[in-house]
């Protein structure tokens, strides 16, 4: 795996587990920049060919 991939799944890793601490505070607007942030993520991840397990 190259530093690309390794990092862009670090990131979505980190950015999963932020929106869940987001939606569990009950933080709306946390929740929504968290999962836009997830949304892009994954769009990149998408265009590089990165599979990316949904968890959340």
């Amino acid at each position: 795996m190259d530093a690309f991939t390794a990092g862009l799944l670090q990131r979505i890793k980190t950015t999963e587990s932020d929106l869940t601490r987001a939606r569990d505070e009950g933080d709306d607007f946390l929740v929504e920049v968290e999962q836009a942030e997830l949304d892009d993520l994954r769009r990149l991840a998408a265009e590089h060919g990165v599979e990316v397990a949904t968890s959340v």
